[in-house]
């Protein structure tokens, strides 16, 4: 079904494609980035509309794109009515929070940021719900941990923002991991990861002897993104957010995750009682927890965070009971607190607007002010009290119903109606306190604002999501029956049971329940009335259930316990102790590999060889050796000796028949040679000669490292050698000469390796380089040259040779030419040297050449420019741009792998043929020719992001000269 495909991969897409546009729109264009948001929320919305007749027949829609077959690695998308449930959720309430955030967001917030973050959360976490490989899943639920980050950190300025994001990072990236590692064994133990495969596999996983331990795992994932204690913490230091991130974040995504994946796997995992006993006792303390601390806060989002925990323990006690009809209440119940939630939020959210805070000490008698808002908001927190004729009443009463029942014979099941009452009590008190003293009682007086109703299309959303609460409380079955059936078929398949959604059971224990809750409720608040209008730090059980305080008191325990010890004792900032680990690391691993398998290194002397050859090696041995004997103290000796080393390693590849590896290693000389030897002018001089009193205890330290160094480059060379000398017949090197033309197109074999047979770890490799690049540049604008080198060189300094006003009219005396006629041709050769760079590029599917060969050598253009006018000169005339160079290559590369899915081919699957050009000829027109041209984008940017990161010193060095000769002179110099 090519169009379902298409529709079903566009779910995804959209979300991200809009935030793409979003990020690019003008920082004023409010309007625009939500007519977009909006847009895409209702696209969403519609083509999952367009699919329910389908999933209602209990059919499953699907798509697969092969990425790594060979690996049970493929892109899967799959959308049944649990799926298609939670995507109606996502683009539903996403569209009504885009609708009040236009309205809610000030205009001097940077909406684009805002827009762009938003839709690209929406896209992953509608990943997640349609995701149908355990891989690719784990993919999407670390995205929504990255861009949940940059929402609660978006107010960027506000320090408690910052440290918000932070803690919910560390968190849910944290759990993500575990799940990582809980998917890796689920699949290990079903042989696949195919979600189809898993559903159907419960009883080989609860039979298996790693089920135990996958499930810790995944608990640990799933518990963490839905906040349950004990990593409840987190969730309400988010709530420095902008008031639309809270309200979508704790309704239909982010927090719904957890909880979503417990329903997914329902079937597969519920089968043992290792699931009750983790998830029950968990729901049941996350529950009771967030129930009591909700009635305790004096921030409205605060009260409504921890009423959040609550209902999701609730909902994770309901899952971990294992019983069909207790699921059927989870899942109804995450619909409906996902309407009551979000309207509360938004409710909240108005009143901070409107009235310039959300202290509940401070508001009082708001429903004179803002009678519409305090309409709404009091019939969505009757709603989350479970108040009768609302649609978290129905939801309650299943979970009373469900308490009453028997699951595991234990003191906890039997203990279970009463522990559902008490947080009844407290879900009615908190509810009531929200109501009663934030519109109620005498008019607050002193507010920063006059509050008063927002505009009507800000009240909109709220309306709308109060009156799905009112219409599923009084007509659930036409309003929500199918909604539910679908979502509890797809989760449940045979083990759905009889439930019923009507309104009146009659007097049952549930509606006994209901009673003494609701009771219980009132009485609670109007008796702690008094108490909880002042100041809460007098109630000491707060303190110690504050996850945040144990969060912030194990950071402090690693970090200045374990990490101080492992530190000092294991740990170094010289260079030189983390080198002698990581070769002695790679030496015992090679021993390892050879001890246990032995023979595996033929290493067998050369009967005869070539004495010019022999010559070569031994000159570059000379030479390697050299450098190392000269690099502390003679720098500029060392670099030149290791390009020598360097030189005999490309004359080796020539010497034997590479002749691509050989010009790529020669262009690698170069360009590595120039930028280190522009590094070198800005480090500190050293003194020459050695100590003279060195130690006996440093004289053994320093045979023990040349010992090592001889090891692990003798052992480096013996496996090299190995390598190069090993039998065609008994390598893969001759499956890769078989088929390089016939199936990638070229007859250059290590070209069409790089983009074609490994184009995957080419990816990976330039992807690498960028972050590298990027990296070293952002360090080397922290960096400050020492101060025995800031001097110019007797080279570059005028005054003893040539006038300098003379070349630069005095505006820039240390950048003027003082190689004339170098510099010219310098200059000259730039279009010769790009021309050059685009001959190799072209040629390299079947000749030495490629990708990266032709960006080393039109990097070396630009290095000859900087070299040649200074960094000034060259940049007034040349735009470069390394980072759009190296964000269009990885583009490029990763459009050409996806590229492949739309003819039905993994991915990075490349196609080939030959056009026939005029005046050019013959040219290959390999699919994988775009790839390579990514490859070439990306080693431009990261080689010329670093010469400006280099050349820019020199640039820093004269400011800082400048100023210093502009700086009065100071009473004590005088």
């Amino acid at each position: 079904m090519p169009d379902d495909a298409l529709f079903l991969i566009s779910i995804i897409a959209l979300p991200f494609l809009g935030s793409f546009i979003a990020a690019l729109l003008p920082t004023n264009a409010r309007n625009a980035e939500a007519w977009l948001a909006g847009l895409v929320s209702v696209g969403v919305v519609a083509i999952a509309i367009s699919f329910r007749p389908v999933l209602a027949a209990g059919n499953v829609v699907r798509a697969e794109y092969a990425w790594l077959p060979e690996f049970g690695l493929n892109f899967i998308l799959r959308l049944d009515g649990l799926a298609w449930s939670f995507v109606v959720l996502i683009g539903g309430i996403g569209f009504l929070v885009v609708l009040y955030a236009r309205y809610y967001m000030s205009p001097a917030d940077p909406a684009p940021r805002f827009f762009a973050f938003l839709l690209a959360f929406m896209g992953a976490m509608l990943g997640i719900v349609v995701s149908g490989n355990l891989i690719q899943l784990v993919v999407f639920w670390e995205l929504t941990s990255i861009f949940s980050f940059l929402l609660i950190s978006y107010w960027n300025h506000n320090q408690t923002a910052r440290d918000g994001a932070r803690v919910a990072l560390t968190v849910t990236a944290a759990g993500g991991l575990c799940l990582l590692a809980a998917m890796l064994l689920l699949g290990r133990i079903v042989g696949s990861f195919d979600l189809e495969t898993v559903l159907t596999s419960g009883p080989r996983i609860v039979s298996h002897p790693l089920y135990l331990t996958m499930l810790i795992l995944f608990a640990l994932g799933v518990l963490t993104k839905s906040a349950q204690f004990p990593f409840h913490f987190w969730l309400p230091r988010a709530m420095v957010a902008p008031t639309p991130v809270s309200a979508y974040l704790h309704s239909a995504t982010m927090v719904k995750a957890g909880v979503f994946l417990l329903a997914r796997f329902w079937p597969a995992m519920a089968g043992h009682e290792y699931w009750f006993w983790i998830f029950a006792p968990i729901g049941v303390a996350t529950l009771l927890i967030g129930a009591f601390m909700a009635l305790f806060q004096q921030d409205l989002k605060g009260l409504l965070a921890y009423s959040t925990i609550s209902h999701l323990g609730l909902i994770t006690l309901l899952l971990g009971l294992g019983s069909p009809l207790a699921a059927v209440a989870a899942i109804f119940h995450i619909m409906n607190h996902a309407t009551f939630k979000a309207s509360l939020f938004m409710a909240a959210g108005i009143i901070d607007h409107e009235a310039g805070t959300r202290d509940v000490r401070r508001l009082g008698g708001l429903y004179r002010a803002m009678p519409i808002t305090a309409l709404l908001a009091t019939v969505a927190a009757a709603a989350m009290a479970g108040v009768p004729l609302l649609n978290g009443f129905l939801s309650k009463e299943m979970f009373f119903a469900e308490t009453i029942e028997s699951h595991v014979d234990t003191v906890l099941d039997k203990a279970l109606p009463y522990i559902a009452t008490i947080a009844g009590v407290f879900s009615v008190a908190y509810s009531l306190r929200l109501i009663h003293q934030v519109f109620f009682g005498p008019p607050a007086k002193d507010l920063p604002r006059q509050p008063h109703d927002p505009v009507l299309w800000m009240l909109l959303p709220v309306a709308l999501l109060v009156l799905i609460c009112l219409l599923v409380g009084i007509l659930p079955g036409p309003t929500i029956g199918n909604f539910l059936a679908m979502a509890v078929h797809a989760t449940l398949g045979p083990q759905t049971p009889t439930y019923s959604l009507a309104v009146w059971h009659g007097f049952t224990p549930a509606l006994f329940m209901s009673g003494v809750a609701m009771i219980g409720g009132v009485a609670l608040y109007f008796a702690l009335q008094r108490y909880l209008s002042g100041d809460v730090e007098g109630v000491p059980i707060l303190g110690a259930l504050k996850g945040k305080r144990l969060f912030e008191r194990a950071l402090v325990f690693l970090s200045w316990r374990w990490a101080r010890e492992l530190e000092q004792n294991a740990g170094t900032t010289r260079l030189q102790p983390q080198m002698r680990l990581l070769v002695c690391v790679t030496i015992a691993a090679a021993l390892w590999s050879l001890f246990s398998r032995p023979g595996s290194l033929d290493f067998t002397w050369p009967s005869s060889a070539d004495p010019a050859f022999v010559l070569v090696w031994l000159v570059g041995g000379i030479c390697a050796v050299a450098a190392a004997y000269q690099a502390k103290y003679h720098r500029l000796v060392s670099l030149i000796l290791t390009g020598g080393a360097g030189l005999a390693t490309c004359i080796t590849f020539a010497w034997l028949s590479a002749p691509d590896l050989a010009l790529t290693q020669l262009l690698v000389e170069i360009v590595t040679t120039v930028l280190i030897l522009l590094g070198l002018r800005w480090l500190p001089k050293r003194i020459e000669g050695l100590d003279p009193d060195m130690t006996p205890k440093a004289r053994l330290r320093r045979v023990r490292d040349l010992l090592i160094a001889v090891a692990g480059g003798a052992g480096l060379a013996a496996l090299s050698y190995t390598v190069l000398t090993w039998p065609i017949g008994n390598s893969i090197a001759s499956n890769f000469l078989e088929r390089a033309y016939t199936e990638g197109g070229g007859r250059n074999v290590v070209n069409v390796i790089l983009v074609d047979f490994r184009g995957f770890d080419t990816f990976g490799e330039i992807a690498v380089l960028a972050i590298a690049s990027i990296t070293v540049f952002s360090l080397l604008r922290r960096f400050r040259p020492a101060r025995d080198s800031i001097e110019l060189p007797a080279q570059k300094s005028f005054q003893n040779r040539f006038d300098a006003d003379r070349y630069t009219g005095g505006k820039d005396p240390l950048s003027a030419h003082y190689m004339i006629v170098p510099g010219l041709i310098m200059r000259l050769l730039f279009p010769v040297i790009a021309m050059t760079a685009a001959f190799l590029f072209m040629r390299g599917h079947d000749l030495p050449g490629g990708g990266f060969v032709a960006g080393l050598t039109l990097a070396i253009a630009f290095i000859l420019q900087y070299m040649a006018g200074g960094t000034r000169w060259a940049e007034a005339r040349l735009r470069v741009l390394p980072a759009r160079w190296m964000g269009f290559g990885l583009l490029a590369a990763a459009a050409t792998g996806a590229g492949a899915w739309f003819f039905g081919r993994p991915f990075l699957t490349s196609a080939f043929a030959y056009a026939d050009i005029p005046i050019l000829g013959k040219v290959p027109m390999a699919s994988a020719l775009f790839f390579d041209l990514g490859v070439f984008s990306v080693v431009v940017g990261a080689t010329v992001l670093i010469l400006i990161a280099l050349a820019h010193q020199a640039l820093r060095v004269q400011r800082v000269s400048s100023d210093a000769a502009a700086a009065p002179p100071t009473e004590g110099s005088r």
